[in-house]
């Protein structure tokens, strides 16, 4: 085929996924964090092809939930990457572990300070998740292991859009944003200077909100979207929008986890994109107020708009002067409610609880028992208001051209959620 020609594919929702050299064989691969939202996902993909794939090591402290289980050609190994690296390098060797490719996935979310957001202890995010990569990284060559290249997912937060307002839209080569510690940095800078003393390639991915089903619900976006739309038709309510029209109104991109880790594959099989930064997200058009009427009709309830009554908000200003961008006012985002403060009353919570019995979910919590200041907030935080606004320029000029419709997304992962018996079915 002529070096300006290329082949892609659909896979499902999926479009224009490359076809890769069918002389790639035989190679293996480490996953770290692989039951996670993001590892999981890329444990799917990689093992959609075994001929290429022939070992994937699943790294992380509890396995994969795989419905139909592990693939033939993957092992878990549990692995907590807080250890000492010795301790982590002699599990490696006793299990024989080799790989051309790493993809490091593992990340702790710790509690933010009495009162504060949810990565309001911006230090101590740094101090754990760094350790979480250089151990496991400085365990390699303690395990005679040296990969191709290494993969590293980080996150939009890389553009401080969790701080205030970003330069829009976000491109990679966007100047770093010290306002407040950020553990993506140190993590960059560590795996940066690894690579450059050990002789490895580097990639780093940076997608948006994640979307994907996997049983630990922290730090989902679509979970606590799911909940709200089932007890909202259960109590046969109006679906109601937390916050104002120019949150409904605002561009966003959205990063579902299967596409990510499809273009995280095609990113570490490419010799043009090797020591590259990529942002990670659908390619796709997506405002809450679009998406809003679809999951109501997919749920059979009334679709709420947002008011126009300035008394019905709470204002709330970000932090910095000046924001992120560098430059101007912080913005002030105007909200009716939060899902979190909606889980925690008594009625939501009632109903939630005959939506379990009814349906028989049986990996379903109580709203009581689960950490809904956690899973709740990230929600909210997406629904709040601005801009987002991921630059694919870069990573379409080398050649790649993945695509898939955010909302449809989002429809296959609620329905994911509900054969994970976490969710009951959608209405329609």
């Amino acid at each position: 085929m002529p070096p300006n020609q290329q082949l892609v594919q659909s896979r499902g929702i999926y479009h224009g996924l490359p076809v890769h050299d069918a002389s790639l064989k035989g190679l293996t691969a480490i996953i770290t964090g692989a039951n996670g939202i993001s590892g999981n996902y890329m444990l799917r993909v990689l093992a959609q092809d075994p001929e290429r794939w022939s070992k994937i090591y699943c790294l992380s402290r509890r396995p994969p939930a795989i419905p139909d289980g592990l693939p033939s050609n993957a092992e878990h190994i549990p692995l907590d990457f807080l250890k000492d690296k010795e301790e982590i390098a002699n599990v490696l060797r006793e299990k024989g572990v080799k790989a051309d490719y790493v993809f490091f996935y593992s990340y702790v979310q710790v509690k933010p300070k009495e009162g504060g957001g949810l990565w309001s202890d911006a230090e101590e995010m740094c101090r754990v998740n760094v350790a979480l990569l250089q151990n496991f990284l400085e365990a390699l060559p303690l395990a005679s292991i040296k990969p191709k290249r290494i993969m590293l997912q980080t996150g939009a937060k890389n553009y401080g859009v969790h701080l205030g307002p970003a330069a829009t839209p976000q491109e990679e080569h966007h100047p770093r944003v010290t306002l407040e510690p950020n553990f993506y940095y140190a993590q960059e800078d560590f795996l940066w200077e690894f690579c450059r003393a050990q002789g490895i390639e580097w990639n780093v991915a940076m997608p948006s909100f994640i979307m994907g089903a996997v049983p630990d619900a922290a730090m989902n976006l679509v979970y606590p979207l799911g909940i709200y739309a089932s007890v909202t038709a259960h109590l046969k309510a109006t679906l109601e929008f937390p916050s104002d029209l120019k949150a409904w109104e605002a561009t966003h991109v959205g990063s579902s986890s299967m596409l990510n880790a499809y273009l995280e594959e095609w990113a570490v099989l490419s010799s043009q994109a090797s020591n590259q930064r990529f942002n990670a997200a659908d390619s796709s058009p997506f405002t809450w107020g679009s998406f809003w009427q679809k999951m109501a009709g997919w749920y059979g309830v009334e679709c709420g708009r947002p008011s126009f009554r300035k008394e019905d908000y709470t204002a709330i200003t970000t932090p910095h002067e000046p924001p992120p961008r560098g430059f101007g006012p912080p913005a002030t985002y105007h909200i009716r409610f939060t899902l979190t403060s909606w889980a925690k009353q008594p009625h939501v919570q009632k109903a939630w609880a005959e939506i379990i019995e009814k349906h028989g979910l049986k990996n379903a919590q109580k709203l009581e028992d689960m950490d809904i200041d956690r899973i709740f907030a990230f929600a909210d935080g997406s629904m709040i208001g601005g801009t987002l606004d991921l630059s694919m320029n870069k990573a379409r000029k080398m050649g790649w051209h993945g695509f898939v419709d955010t909302s449809e997304s989002m429809r296959e992962v609620l329905s994911e959620f509900a054969e994970l018996g976490m969710l009951p079915p959608l209405s329609k």
